[in-house]
């Protein structure tokens, strides 16, 4: 039964993904400091999925791709935790770019906001970024209704996340375009997954490069010392979804 709806479900949760980004500006009590306990068990439940389902996955993964014969995944034959270091080492440098311009700004007189040309590098990063959720939507290493109904919750729960991160770099100009592209990138990725299909090994590169992404744009929130975080709110968003994925 499930094979039969599940290209209608993954479409109904890709336009929920999007929705996240259309509306969570909308919840004006995560704009607070200290940093909103919501915004923190988010961010705690997304990082717990990486640790506990996406990094034992990449174990699995990582046969798969020794076994593939794949000109454009040979070079990573050994590496795939590789991926998930470039998905963190982009993200970062992202950020750095984000910070410095808004800074740059700030001391020209310009406002607390980065440039326009920092708006679209970051724009059309996570797009890119949102436009493969959406194409895991429908092609997970891990197939059936469990793991695409635990994926779906711990990305909506991110897009909270990276969603408050954008609108406090790029302000009006986000609220304005930036939600909208993003929206369009997670509906967009799921058409690519319903009409083309990439072997195994390439899902877990997908996976591998998701990985690390999700971490760096969690950690990146929750670590400054101005955000004044709550800890015990990330701990515990962290323990009941890994309790969750367990089967606790």
């Amino acid at each position: 039964m499930f094979a039969q709806d599940s290209t209608l479900i993954s479409l109904l949760l890709a336009v929920g993904l999007a929705a996240v980004h259309l509306f969570a500006n909308r919840l004006l009590f995560l704009d607070t400091i200290p940093r909103s306990r919501w915004l923190s068990i988010a961010g705690g439940a997304s990082v717990a999925y990486v640790f506990i389902h996406i990094f034992p996955e990449l174990s699995s993964g990582q046969t798969v791709i020794e076994q593939a014969n794949h000109p454009l995944v040979g070079f990573l034959e050994h590496h795939v935790y590789l991926l998930a270091l470039l998905g963190f080492a982009v993200f970062y440098g992202l950020e750095r770019i984000a910070k410095e311009s808004r800074q740059q700004n700030r001391e020209a007189g310009g406002g607390d906001t980065t440039t326009r040309e920092v708006f679209w590098l970051h724009i059309a990063s996570f797009a890119i970024y949102n436009l493969l959720i959406g194409y895991l939507l429908l092609h997970r290493e891990e197939p059936g209704l469990h793991s695409l109904v635990f994926f779906f919750l711990a990305m909506a729960l991110h897009f909270v996340v990276n969603d408050y991160g954008l609108r406090e770099h790029h302000k009006k100009i986000y609220r304005h375009i930036g939600r909208w592209i993003l929206a369009a990138a997670v509906l967009l990725g799921w058409g690519i997954g319903r009409a083309t299909e990439v072997d195994e090994a390439a899902i877990a590169l997908f996976f591998a490069f998701l990985a690390g992404g999700v971490i760096l744009n969690v950690l990146k929130e929750e670590l400054p010392e101005e955000r004044d975080s709550r800890f015990w709110a990330f701990a515990l968003g962290a323990g009941v979804y890994t309790a969750l994925l367990l089967g606790l």
